[in-house]
């Protein structure tokens, strides 16, 4: 009985895969989030970001890794920011809103960070993750639904809320009847126009410029971004 129940337990070399897998799935859904998101130490040092997060700044993820958060955003509120220290140094687990400035394309803009302290069990001093959200109506571009770069035509509004879900090429080609290149010749195409090196930021760049709706799952084109009508 004993041998039958020590042969059920899963060996040590078979939980390290699945802890590797589960760390490359969460990399994946990181780097695809919508949300602006970032990884730092208990000091502010960024560890990662991802595109959304980067996009405030215009920048690539990689460009902020090893900076400090407080390098590039501002608290404008101090009572919240005295807050979240009392919460790390007594390493209480939360989520800690701090309202925040920073400067991005030559413009003042405004929003919220949210902090919340998170770790590996390994680890002694939490890491902390970052989400970063700004206020619709301070420095975001003003969405103009007719000019030509910010609308979308028929099948672009069809394939960019699959390719924010996550889809396939394949799985995308079969739900608007294209081919493989022909939906790979429309991303590029989008990826060109705002000047994005790949599909992650493409639909960080989407999100920012409110071409898809922040309030809906799955995603869906914003009403205003869609191809015009007769």
């Amino acid at each position: 009985m004993a041998e039958a129940e020590g042969a059920a337990q899963p060996s040590r070399p078979a939980l390290g895969e699945a802890a590797a897998a589960w760390r490359s799935r969460f990399v994946s859904l990181f780097d695809r989030a919508p949300v602006a998101l970032a990884i730092s130490d208990a000091y502010g040092l960024i560890l990662g970001a991802n595109p959304a997060f980067a996009s405030a700044w215009q920048l690539q993820p990689g460009k902020l890794e090893g900076r400090r958060l407080l390098d590039l955003l501002t608290p404008t509120n101090d009572r919240q920011l005295r807050r979240l220290d009392e919460a790390l140094r007594s390493r209480r687990r939360s989520r800690y809103p701090v309202e925040v400035s920073w400067q991005a394309g030559g413009a003042a803009r405004h929003g919220r960070v949210t902090v919340e302290p998170v770790s590996d069990p390994q680890d002694d001093v939490p890491r902390l993750l970052v989400s970063l959200t700004e206020e619709a109506d301070a420095g975001r571009p003003e969405l103009r639904p007719r000019e030509p770069a910010e609308v979308l035509g028929p099948q672009e509004a069809r394939i960019l809320p699959l390719v924010a879900a996550g889809a396939s090429g394949s799985a995308i080609a079969r739900e608007v009847g294209l081919t493989v290149d022909g939906v790979n010749y429309h991303v590029t195409r989008l990826c060109r126009r705002f000047d994005v090196p790949n599909r992650p930021a493409l639909i960080a760049r989407a999100y920012v410029l409110g071409l898809l709706d922040p309030a809906a799952w799955p995603p869906r084109v914003a009403a205003a971004a869609g191809p015009e009508r007769p």
